[in-house]
């Protein structure tokens, strides 16, 4: 089958803030025939200070205007608490989208791990939702899984992300409850559960007390969009097609500079 630049429909990449761009960036490297629409909700960031009702109302909202105005090929929800959230109830409601979801890398870090001491760095929302607990019970059972909720680094993440200095003291104290030592084994592998986290990755691997596998699902999520986009023949990446949707609709300085470094109009 041959395709033309009119036939090819985005792919709309969605995130409480721009966390989703680690996402971005991947899933650009296997689907270069597509353009990106990435949506940050900045007027809810951050998702942790929510109440689960409330959040999952905005996000069903939202959801029913940018499906209107963008007509996308499919939706990445490149963020675990909305997702674990209202995941169901998106694909509920719009039953003729396709929604690719992102939840913690529990099953990986089950099948990877030696010591069987596995953490899982998220936020508040993602670490009290049943679905982290289901997948714990479903995958990992035979480990020992530490839940580590952050109020605060995905916050932190963003301003690191946007040229700001982030004291190792503050990025310790969300770090380190994720840091077992138990009969002699330690923990070994920290599952970054907020799309955010791995910004900062380097920054955790310098001041984490031992070394440890940092999980980034990002490369995962991508796979799984490209497993879910088709593939036309002869398409090209449309031109100018790559741009970013805020939904306080003021980005600062900062942040368009930032989007326009990952090749997105803000």
């Amino acid at each position: 089958m041959t395709g033309t630049r009119n036939e090819l429909k985005p792919v709309l990449m969605f995130d409480s803030g721009i966390g989703g761009l680690t996402v971005l960036r991947e899933a650009r490297v296997l689907m270069p025939e597509r353009g990106f629409i990435y949506v940050a909700d900045d007027a809810g960031f951050p998702y942790g200070g929510w109440e689960e009702p409330a959040l999952k109302e905005r996000i069903l909202t939202l959801f029913e205007k940018l499906l209107k105005d963008y007509d996308p090929e499919v939706c990445v929800i490149a963020c675990n608490t909305a997702f674990t959230l209202a995941g169901a109830d998106l694909r509920e409601k719009f039953p003729d989208m396709t929604f690719v979801g992102t939840v913690p890398a529990i099953k990986p870090a089950a099948e990877r791990t030696r010591s069987g001491l596995v953490s899982v760095l998220a936020t508040p929302g993602t670490v009290k939702r049943a679905y982290t607990r289901d997948l714990i019970q479903s995958f990992a059972t035979q480990c020992h899984v530490r839940l580590v909720g952050s109020e605060n680094l995905a916050r932190m993440a963003e301003a690191y992300i946007r040229g700001e200095t982030i004291s190792d003291e503050a990025v310790m104290a969300e770090i380190a409850p994720c840091f077992i030592e138990k009969d002699g084994r330690k923990t070994d592998i920290v599952v970054l559960a907020c799309t955010h986290y791995p910004f900062m990755a380097n920054v955790f691997r310098r001041l984490a007390p031992w070394p440890v596998d940092w999980l980034d699902p990002a490369e995962a999520i991508a796979r799984q969009a490209r497993r879910k986009v088709p593939l036309i023949d002869g398409a090209e990446h449309p031109d100018n097609s790559d741009f970013a949707v805020f939904t306080s609709g003021n980005p600062d300085f900062a942040t368009r500079r930032l989007m326009q470094g990952f090749g997105l109009r803000a």
